[in-house]
């Protein structure tokens, strides 16, 4: 029983269909499918959001249906009866913990590759090319048009047998979206010019679908409501659009969201990473509910409760989608409705999930390393059978997930920290202006630490004795790592960007900045030099910068540092660095040609990674039951990584995050939860 008044916590009827919140997780492509298929990681991954409460889940983000449609970021195939039986699993999964369950397909038009899959002609309205995804289409034919409504009807069928309580039309951007815009549709035919024209095969589409699925399947379509381009669909003709949609009876729901991701910058606009306002999108979804007699959904980056709850209560929509918000934080209704909103992981769009999809990795959330491994890492903690004494080494992401997990766990947990503050490396990572809000990661997990009653000692370098001394049981070394020096002539002359955004070191003027990691540290000293007044030139040997981040993240961060007038230059490698009197000269080589050149700058600051800072790990080891060994066949698996192997040791011991090796907040946090959860 619903004992609130709280908007989000109210049913939804469409039609016969009760959903039991507002609170839905929209299509999306984990890219966990395996052969075309949405089988057990597929599956956990959703039954897990459903155990956690939300009212909807919508899988299959961009499930093709014909063969001129192939996968570029993992989508499922629904082109054949194969995935009937994977179906059926997974709806009956989701079902049992109370949650509907819909599927999205579609054809991607020129929204893919051309040269995956079967290496068919990829099909479009008209020969004009995305840059995103970089395919020159061919030009429909009108026996092309005939053969994919017929396309979209089966897979419907396939769909409902299923199990699905409904099917989702994907129109925005892909085939029927690109249809619909002027701004990729120039066709001079029945399906061009005027509106009524380029919308006839979304039409021609839904009249094919309903028959085939018959009355009792729910059907909706992702509709755009304003391509905020110019010479793009404008928000009149969305309405329009979407009016003559609802008109024709045959959808249930229209699920509304904005913009044209035909480039790395709509697409960041479109899953908005930082940097990017959240939910810009919120009136637009009002302005199509307002016009329409139908449910509406909005899938349009809303990432936290209190917006969510605003566009419910201004009647902007009566379903939101909070996508990445589960991936954070699958448990996220359940929280809710037992008063516990502030314990709500919370996602600060890092983009991670998203951008590795987009460079063909599966899917995971930046700081919850739970989601997507269902199989073996569990989202909700279970009780240890006895307790035990944890030390904890460090308190940056590594060390307090380790804490976090511990603690959940009911062990007695003491962490050592030798600064005087929490957070470790993500308070460098948030000095940039772009990225700041990534702080939450942080303020999440010292929360938790705190409700869980963690014993934290600030300002306290551990030594091998102080940890001794707490006679543990288990100690985990997440002491993380020092910037690597440069190992070349006159590398001491080189400021290392971590004192530059701890404030160590005050540069100003021109700067060289060495980058050797291709990632987001380098460029959060760029923007935190470049506001501070210094002019910036970005120098890296990789062919572009930014080379290790995919598309949302890279162009916004980018676009940032390019109208701050940073400058940017590739294959460059730096080989010495002299004094000339107040100023450096830096030594640089192409890596491609080997041609040497010389650059003469106020400064010269460098990200080269991190060397483990491991002294305490290695006076422990010796000391140890496992000599600080992990069994990686148990990692994978799931299980407990800790073996004995030294009679004489006293505690099992482990490192985590950067006191292994250099790498990024994910991996520290994964390692942390994969160590602590069996303790």
């Amino acid at each position: 029983m619903i004992l609130t008044n709280d908007p989000l916590l109210q049913p939804l009827q469409i039609r016969h269909l009760t959903l039991r919140n507002r609170i839905m997780s929209t299509a999306h492509a984990p890219s966990f499918q395996e052969g075309g298929h949405p089988r057990d990681r597929y599956r956990l991954y959703h039954e897990e959001k459903a155990r956690g409460g939300l009212a909807l889940t919508m899988i299959g983000g961009s499930t093709n249906i014909a063969p001129d449609s192939p996968s570029v970021f993992g989508q499922l195939y629904a082109g054949d009866d194969s995935i009937l039986p994977w179906f059926r699993r997974l709806t009956e999964g989701v079902r049992s913990h109370g949650a509907a369950v819909m599927c999205q397909i579609t054809h991607m038009g020129r929204r893919t590759a051309w040269d995956d899959g079967h290496w068919l002609p990829v099909p479009g309205p008209s020969g004009r090319r995305e840059r995103a995804h970089r395919a020159f289409p061919k030009v429909m034919e009108v026996e092309d048009i005939s053969r994919i409504i017929k396309d979209f009807a089966a897979a419907a069928v396939r769909c409902r047998d299923g199990g699905f309580d409904g099917v989702e039309l994907l129109s925005h951007s892909h085939l029927l979206g690109q249809f619909l815009s002027p701004l990729v549709n120039t066709r001079e035919d029945d399906y061009g010019g005027s509106l009524d024209n380029r919308l006839r095969l979304t039409l021609q589409v839904l009249e094919a679908v309903r028959a085939a699925v018959g009355p009792d399947l729910i059907l909706g379509m992702r509709v755009t409501g304003d391509e905020l381009t110019e010479g793009g669909l404008s928000a009149a003709e969305c309405i329009e659009a979407a009016q003559k949609i609802a008109a024709t009876g045959a959808v249930d729901f229209l699920n509304v969201l904005a913009g044209a991701p035909y480039d790395d910058l709509g697409l960041a606009g479109w899953v908005a990473p930082m940097g990017l306002p959240a939910a810009p999108d919120l009136n637009v979804a009002g302005a199509i509910r307002a016009a329409v007699d139908l449910p509406v959904f909005h899938a349009g980056g809303v990432a936290d409760i209190a917006t969510a709850r605003h566009a419910l209560r201004e009647g902007q929509a009566d379903m939101i989608g909070m996508t990445r918000a589960h991936m954070a934080d699958p448990y996220l209704v359940a929280k809710l409705r037992r008063g516990e909103e502030e314990r709500i992981r919370p996602c600060v769009a890092l983009g991670y999930c998203v951008d590795r999809v987009n460079q063909g990795k599966p899917a995971v959330c930046g700081h919850n390393a739970a989601t997507g491994r269902e199989a073996t890492m569990p989202h909700v903690i279970p009780p240890a059978r006895e307790r035990r004494k944890v030390v904890v080494a460090g308190g940056g992401p590594a060390g307090l997930e380790a804490a976090r997990v511990a603690a959940e766990r009911g062990h007695q947990v003491v962490l050592f920290e030798a600064g005087s503050r929490l957070g470790g490396q993500i308070a460098l990572a948030a000095e940039g202006m772009t990225r700041r809000q990534i702080r939450g990661v942080a303020d999440w997990l010292i929360s938790e630490v705190e409700r869980l009653g963690v014993e934290v000692r600030l300002n306290a370098y551990a030594e091998a004795e102080d940890v001794l001394d707490e006679d543990p049981d288990a100690v985990i070394v997440a002491t993380g790592g020092w910037p690597q020096p440069r190992e070349i002539p006159g590398g001491d002359l080189i400021t290392s960007s971590w004192e530059v955004l701890g404030g160590a070191a005050r540069v100003s003027g021109e700067v060289l900045l060495l980058d050797e990691c291709g990632d987001h540290a380098a460029l959060v000293c760029a923007d935190a030099m470049a506001r501070a007044g210094c002019t910036v030139t970005l120098v890296t040997p990789d062919r572009m910068a930014a080379h290790d981040l995919g598309p949302t993240n890279s162009a916004v961060v980018l676009r940032d540092l390019a109208r701050q007038g940073v400058a940017f230059e590739c294959f460059l490698e730096p080989l010495s660095v002299a004094a000339e009197g107040n100023r450096k000269r830096i030594t640089l080589r192409h890596v491609l040609t080997g041609a040497v050149q010389e650059r003469v700058a106020d400064h010269a600051v460098s990200e080269h990674g991190v060397a483990p800072a491991e002294d305490l790990y290695h006076a422990l080891k010796p000391l140890s039951r496992n000599l600080g060994q992990l069994d990686h066949q148990a990692m994978i698996a799931g299980t407990s990584p800790f073996a004995a192997i030294n009679p004489q040791g006293g505690f099992w011991l482990a490192r985590a995050g950067d006191a292994v090796s250099g790498r990024n907040m994910h991996a520290a946090i994964y390692d942390a939860l994969r160590l602590c959860k069996d303790l």
